[in-house]
């Protein structure tokens, strides 16, 4: 529903969070340009997590690739070797920063609960009680293939494992001073673990979960402190799954303000509309390259139309079923017929090739374009009207894509009184504004 009464405004103390989204697997980043720094220096790392530090940021974000990804056998361009285990890396970075979080992208499915407990709470400790987990899984057999059990998992049981894992970690972590041994038996698991380090300043590591499913919401709404989404654009689609989370928390027993929702966004900032504009299309185009545009066809058709011109017209082939053969092991595209047919009417009528086509019309940046001030309203406006408490930003240029947002958006949001002035507390659970754990 849209909420258009001024005087009708749910949280008028609310404010907004931000958490940056350090990407590894991508084609958001600009990687040809100029300002493109190393996506594996260390010095990189640094460069953005002390930039979010500078601009208050809750939490500093790494995902995780247990593998290099493959279209039909052959490697993704636009993945990165040579980069940290995630939790190594994060606990380089708890030295050269004091208050950020510090969250890790780690699989349920090819870790055991034991060991990626004990790794988690190192790092919680080392930070001080700032680390954070976001709980993934994946059941895709050719990542499983790195690992001894191979793709062992069905679609079906991911979440399955997920909760269970989760509940043997909590024990893990929650047994210090409790109890001598830890034992957990579960159809996936069985535990004999002793606690072998104490809680941290905030207890444990802060769950954060991304599944957008009726099935991944359910799991956040039982487990998550904040939940990902990919409904952070337009006011009404952000609310609607606002509320349907707050109704799965109820349903699960929690307070509906229990979880926190940060969608994930790029920002892209001008010092006017039309500069924000042209910015942002400009942007647009630095992504699409003409690689990613045929990468981006080929999803679509699922068809290796790599050979095919990028600046000539649209494939006169017609989409074949969707199988797990995308760059991501998991790329569905469920209703290509209809996508193609747009695309084929939109390339007719504008007499646009595949480049132009997905430029346009392809899968976009989910993201924001304007001034400080109309972005810093329209912040304000969603986190006081419960769409949303946050972003979950993703550069667009590494390591500088923070730049203009700490220099110039977020004092906009601090002259709005929409964003803290200060670091309040000191742990990544006192910065979301959580509830303390027992």
């Amino acid at each position: 529903m849209t909420r258009t009464d001024p005087a009708d405004v749910p949280r008028p103390d609310a404010q907004v969070h931000f958490g940056v989204f350090f990407q590894g697997v991508n084609y958001w980043t600009i990687w040809s340009d100029p300002a493109s720094g190393s996506q594996i220096s260390p010095e990189s790392y640094r460069r953005v997590a002390q930039t979010a530090e500078r601009g208050l940021f809750d939490a500093f974000f790494l995902g995780e690739g247990l593998r290099l990804r493959e279209v039909a056998g052959r490697v993704h361009d636009l993945d990165v070797a040579g980069r940290p285990d995630a939790i190594t890396q994060l606990s380089a970075l708890a030295a050269v920063t004091d208050r950020i979080g510090l969250v890790s992208t780690t699989n349920t499915t090819f870790n055991e609960p034991a060991d990626l407990a004990r790794r988690l709470s190192g790092l919680d400790l080392l930070s001080d009680g700032r680390a954070g987990w976001n709980v993934v899984t994946t059941d895709n057999a050719w990542t499983g293939e790195n690992f001894r059990r191979g793709g062992f998992l069905d679609h079906a049981d991911r979440y399955k494992r997920a909760e269970q894992f989760l509940n043997a970690a909590r024990a893990i972590w929650d047994g210090w001073g409790v109890t001598e041994t830890v034992r957990v038996r579960t159809d996936q698991f069985t535990v004999d673990a002793p606690p072998t380090l104490p809680r941290s300043r905030q207890g444990h590591p802060v769950i954060f979960q991304a599944g957008d499913s009726g099935e991944g919401r359910d799991f956040a709404a039982r487990n998550a402190d904040v939940i990902f989404s990919a409904h952070g654009t337009e006011f009404d689609d952000a609310l609607a799954f606002a509320d349907d989370i707050r109704a799965r928390l109820r349903a699960a027993g929690r307070p509906e303000d229990d979880i926190r929702i940060l969608p994930g966004t790029a920002i892209v900032i001008g010092d006017t509309p039309a500069e924000a504009e042209e910015k942002a299309d400009w942007v647009r185009r630095e992504q699409i390259t003409p690689a990613t545009a045929l990468a981006q066809a080929s999803l679509v058709w699922n068809l290796d139309l790599s050979g095919y011109d990028p600046d000539g017209p649209l494939p006169k082939e017609d989409p074949l079923p969707p199988d797990d053969s995308g760059a991501f092991g998991t790329t569905r595209v469920s209703n290509a017929e209809s996508i193609v047919r747009q695309w084929r009417e939109a390339a007719d009528a504008n007499n646009w090739s595949i480049r132009e086509t997905v430029i346009h019309l392809g899968a976009r940046s989910r993201g924001h374009v304007g001034t400080p001030q109309a972005l810093a309203d329209k912040f304000a406006h969603f986190v006081r009207h419960g769409a949303l408490d946050g972003f979950n930003v993703s550069p667009y240029l590494v390591p500088h894509g923070l730049d203009d947002i700490v220099e110039r958006l977020v004092p906009a949001l601090q002259e709005r009184g929409v964003y803290r002035t200060a670091y309040t507390g000191t742990t990544l659970r006192e910065h979301l504004g959580l509830r303390p754990r027992p």
